[in-house]
């Protein structure tokens, strides 16, 4: 089984290992985003192990610079989803999380001990913020898999912070980084298991070393096969230069820095 999924993760040119004997790498391997949901829900007590699990992930010097706000209202999720890319699956979903950035906690801590805190304006706190954010959120959807839920994170939720910011009430310090849809997955649900670049192209020995433009070809044509079989017709290397083109193709988010200063972080 742990072969057949690696051959679908790397569009059927998986690389040899035997060190797959464990049910990590499997669950790992299986992932999928799931953009359509059934109409059951998640109960209080599946989330409560789902944000312990987030609560595991490592975080720098223990700082813990994040937080996650679960959105279960209907209105909200519409609202949210209309800010997110009118993407219908946030409305549908029983559960939306927006993780998030926060270092309002931490000035509050410093402000009740009549202590500075104006490490939090520089890039190594917004950076240190928005991977503890990550770290956690990667930690939940693994957990919400293993319980048979299906995830997909929600990147648009940056397109409009300022009034993601606005409708969730976070305060100053705190910045939305990532939205997470939860749910259980719709057996209809076409989505599989997307191909991933070639180990030779992401792992590098001891130094950098430039992938061929005919290794990215063939990858290419095998993240086109995906899309055709899902009823799509697109390659990556189209996907990639369209989101880089220009600031423009960012969708909004190249404001970003001027949105992060408004919000209590200047990044300097």
């Amino acid at each position: 089984m742990t072969s057949e999924l690696l051959d679908l993760r790397y569009g059927g040119a998986a690389p040899a290992t035997t060190a797959t004997g464990n049910e990590v790498i499997p669950l790992l391997l299986r992932h999928r985003s799931v953009r359509s949901f059934t109409e059951e829900g998640i109960d209080d007590e599946t989330m409560t192990a789902i944000v312990a699990a987030a609560q595991s992930a490592a975080t720098s010097s223990n700082m813990q610079a994040w937080s996650v706000v679960e959105v279960r209202d209907a209105a909200r999720k519409d609202a949210l989803s209309r800010l997110a890319g009118d993407q219908a699956f946030i409305r549908e979903a029983p559960v939306f999380l927006v993780f998030v950035a926060d270092w309002a906690r931490h000035r509050a801590v410093a402000s009740h001990r009549g202590e500075p805190a104006d490490g939090v304006d520089y890039m190594e706190s917004t950076l240190v913020g928005v991977i503890d954010a990550a770290l956690a959120a990667q930690n939940a959807t693994v957990a919400a898999e293993s319980l048979g839920l299906g995830a997909v994170y929600v990147g648009a939720v940056r397109n409009a912070p300022e009034a993601i910011s606005d409708l969730l009430e976070l305060p100053r310090g705190a910045f939305p980084v990532m939205g997470m849809a939860l749910g259980h997955p719709d057996p209809r649900d076409r989505a599989g298991i997307k191909p991933r670049l070639p180990q030779s192209v992401v792992r590098h020995r001891e130094t950098y070393r430039a992938s061929p433009d005919e290794t990215i070809g063939a990858y290419d044509h095998a993240v086109r096969e995906y899309y055709c079989g899902q009823g799509a017709a697109r390659g990556w290397i189209e996907t990639i230069v369209g989101r880089i083109r220009s600031g423009a193709s960012l969708r909004g988010r190249d404001g970003m820095r001027a949105s992060l200063e408004r919000r209590g972080l200047p990044s300097r």
